[in-house]
């Protein structure tokens, strides 16, 4: 897997975004069976430059903590199926990753909100991550129910990479 990162602010968290996220996107891959080496671009941001973005982008002058943009649209989410055949055009011509797109996160929402619910900020990054790359997998959470879903595959992922509340509450 190639997961580019890029920042426009200085990032001072005390982990490897790089690493983390890597390790949390392929972990959302595997468990949910992408056949295909894949490509992921992550945007570390501020307030300022994400507000300006989800203005742009959905219509909200307000600052969030992720945005997710996927460059593959699923009949069903996580269905790999029909992606070479349908976004041919979606794979790296040179290396052959799938790109499935970019997540723009603001550096200073995930410390914020790491602080507000009282776990690391190395778990709030992973969460994020974990949350953009479903988005990036087609899923949603704009019906009933589908909040459930990926509430339940976030948490399954991230506890099996031992980033949990309790986990990072105990290193």
């Amino acid at each position: 897997m190639i997961f580019y990162v890029d920042r426009n602010v200085t990032c001072d968290f005390s982990f490897a975004p790089e690493e983390i996220g890597k390790q949390v996107a392929e972990c959302i891959l595997e468990r949910e069976g992408c056949p295909y080496e894949a490509a992921v671009s992550l945007l570390i941001t501020d307030d300022k430059g994400i507000q300006e973005m989800n203005r742009q982008f959905r219509g909200m002058d307000k600052p969030t903590d992720v945005l997710s943009f996927p460059n593959i649209s699923y009949d069903k989410p996580g269905d790999f199926s029909k992606v070479e055949e349908t976004f041919a055009d979606c794979f790296e011509p040179d290396s052959g990753e799938l790109n499935l797109g970019d997540i723009v996160i603001s550096r200073e929402r995930v410390l914020a909100q790491a602080e507000e619910y009282g776990h690391s900020v190395k778990r709030e990054f992973a969460f994020l991550i974990a949350h953009s790359m479903l988005h990036l997998c087609g899923y949603d959470h704009m019906e009933s129910g589908e909040a459930e879903v990926m509430e339940q595959k976030q948490e399954n992922a991230l506890a099996a990479l031992h980033i949990t509340r309790e986990e990072e509450m105990n290193a």
